[in-house]
């Protein structure tokens, strides 16, 4: 996620979709949200005391996204600038560590909550066991299509303040249901009426579409005939995005009961295949019917596509490591895992990069950062 967003300007194969579609850096998100399901699964195989378990939760989430607010609110200024602190009225609200603390905390009380009792010794009483769980998944699934699709979106405006000159104003033209463009979504209508247009993310990925750069899809000067919401806030993570992410929660979920419950090889890749090609066929068949895949508005085929890659990317890494006993080569990857916060707290400070950014040769700009596009 931070090569993404740090490189990804200057890289476009590894930057997310500007709009419909998906691209390998759209898959990040979603595969960490994964393994929070799976892992979610293993912490709470005995649940002791439910009560305490959900308070520990709670707090967690709360701590991660308060965590969240202070690294993408605004607070630091970036690489290049090395200030901080940032003005309340216009903190951004949702990020990344938001989304994935909303999706921990309604998963976790999932977990802790909604089981049932008995033994599971195939694949219905696995269902069987958990189809409360699967039940929440499918209200909000259920929820958030017919948000998209039913609520009205009116026309709006937005104002965009220019140093040393009056704000300029823009009047986005709607009046439509079930829009999925850029402008007119319910996704953005969502946020803009309960987080407020100055708690947004002020760089949306649309600014890359054909209708706003002329380099598309790398940012680029307004197209002559642009449309008005090409300069608009739009967050990525926002409000009702975020519900769907839950889903992709839960689905870990699952696979992660898989290896509480069953202990045989065979079974569990068997148990784990067979919903991750169906969540595939899924996607492709919603997108071909025109539930286009759509990383900022979190779509249903968008939310199937990454979690069946994201169950075959699972089953790819037990066959190596738990089946044929690869676990040296992985080992690199396992240490990320386990320090995954505090590398992306060191990165997100800009103090790793700042620390890699003092080693050049001949001069200070030739160093590492600078190389791949990410430094001055």
């Amino acid at each position: 996620m931070i090569l993404v967003d740090d490189a990804g300007a200057f890289i476009p194969s590894i930057n997310h979709s500007p709009w419909d579609g998906v691209t390998l850096a759209d898959f990040v998100m979603p595969f960490f949200l994964f393994i929070v399901g799976v892992s979610l699964a293993l912490a709470y195989k005995r649940v002791p005391n439910k009560v305490l378990a959900t308070k520990k939760a709670v707090l967690r989430a709360l701590k991660l996204f308060v965590l969240g607010l202070v690294l993408q609110g605004g607070f630091f200024h970036g690489l290049r600038n090395l200030t901080y602190g940032v003005d309340i009225s216009s903190i951004r609200v949702m990020g990344v560590l938001q989304r994935i603390a909303i999706a921990y905390l309604v998963a976790a009380i999932c977990e802790i909550w909604l089981r049932g009792d008995g033994d599971v010794d195939c694949g219905h009483a696995l269902l069987r066991r958990y189809r409360f769980q699967l039940l929440v998944g499918l209200i909000i699934t259920m929820t958030y299509t017919v948000l998209l699709y039913g609520l009205y979106v009116p026309d709006w405006e937005y104002e965009i303040s220019v140093a040393g000159s009056a704000p300029r104003s823009f009047s986005v033209k709607c009046g439509v249901r079930g829009d999925t463009g850029p402008g007119c979504n319910v996704v953005g209508m969502v946020d803009r009426k309960i987080l407020g247009l100055e708690h947004l993310y002020k760089r949306p990925v649309y600014q890359r579409t054909k209708q706003c750069s002329i380099n598309s899809p790398r940012n680029g000067p307004l197209p002559s005939d642009a449309p008005s919401w090409c300069e608009a806030p739009f967050d990525p993570e926002g409000l009702l995005s975020s519900v769907m992410a839950i889903v992709t929660c839960l689905i870990g979920l699952q696979f992660g009961h898989v290896i509480v419950h069953m202990k045989d090889h065979r079974e569990r890749i068997f148990q784990w295949m067979i919903p991750s090609f169906c969540l595939l066929a899924m996607a492709f068949s919603l997108d071909f019917f025109g539930l286009r895949m759509n990383k900022p508005l979190y779509s249903i085929s968008y939310t199937c596509v990454t979690a069946g890659a994201a169950g075959l990317l699972f089953v790819g890494i037990y066959f190596l490591v738990d089946v044929y006993g690869y676990r040296r080569p992985a080992f690199a990857m396992e240490w990320m895992g386990v320090h995954a916060l505090m590398i992306y707290i060191l990165i997100a400070c800009n103090i790793l990069p700042f620390f890699i950014q003092g080693f050049y040769w001949g001069e200070p700009r030739n160093n590492l950062l600078t190389l791949i596009g990410i430094g001055a």
